[in-house]
């Protein structure tokens, strides 16, 4: 149901069942899902492939031009998961020719005044709280969780499974499983209350707990302590993706606990 007082451009791809409300704004070459609703107030512009019952609040803008000076006009995309809520007056910029793409996942959570800035990848069942401000090039890992104000340095990665307090200053890169706080930004601890509430045993929680005390609390530097990971902990899944996270680290991992 498209009401009278919303204006879509004709070649906008509208599937079944979608609901727009009066004084929407939907650009050409956007394509949206099945079952999403688009409230008043919101834009979309061009190159923006929402998903299916998604729930867009008022406000929210979608898909503009990067605030980034080198961005010259080239074609770029935002991509918008399945069953992902947009509260009010988020702001999400479409891609540059770095990547080529914005994209938010599947069943993730953006709340009121959220930015996203150009070719930043969300994974699924992320929470963003209110006003996290994201930085350009930044990768969020599934099922992250970043407290309200959080601020995310450009180039930084985040993580699966992490936790990064209200207020935060994230200018270095936060390993999967962590929680972060404090600043500069350190290691808090595992998330261990997330990793149970999702199906993870004691067993594997104590593993990565035990992989992250070699890493931040024994003192040692991060190459000495990848060595040591290596040869200490058998191969599994969430050693090796720990690892990897770190061997891939551009900007550097947070600083360890009580690390000076």
């Amino acid at each position: 149901m498209i009401q009278p007082l919303a204006y879509v451009h004709p070649t906008a791809k509208i599937a079944d069942n979608v609901v727009i409300d009066p004084f929407v704004t939907i650009h050409a070459d956007v394509e949206i899902g099945e079952g999403t609703h688009v409230m008043s107030g919101v834009t979309i512009f061009k190159g923006s492939r929402i998903g299916k019952h998604c729930r867009i609040f008022p406000g929210a803008s979608i898909g503009a031009i990067p605030q980034d000076l080198k961005f010259e006009g080239e074609e770029t995309l935002t991509y918008i998961g399945d069953n992902t809520t947009i509260r009010e007056y988020v702001t999400i910029n479409k891609g540059t020719k770095a990547l080529g793409y914005t994209k938010v996942g599947s069943n993730v959570l953006l709340m009121a005044y959220v930015h996203l800035a150009h070719d930043c990848v969300v994974e699924d069942h992320c929470i963003l709280a209110n006003s996290v401000q994201v930085a350009g090039h930044v990768f969020i890992g599934e099922h992250a969780i970043l407290g309200g104000s959080a601020l995310v340095h450009q180039f930084v990665k985040i993580g699966k499974h992490s936790m990064i307090g209200g207020g935060s200053l994230v200018r270095k890169d936060v390993p999967p499983y962590t929680k972060a706080a404090r600043e500069p930004l350190s290691y808090e601890g595992v998330n261990s209350v997330g990793l149970r509430r999702r199906g993870f045993s004691i067993e594997k929680i104590t593993e990565i707990q035990d992989i992250y005390r070699t890493l931040f609390v024994k003192g040692l530097n991060n190459s000495k302590a990848v060595k040591l990971i290596e040869t200490e902990f058998l191969p599994t899944g969430e050693r090796d993706e720990i690892l990897a996270f770190l061997k891939d680290s551009d900007r550097g991992i947070m600083k360890g606990y009580n690390a000076k």
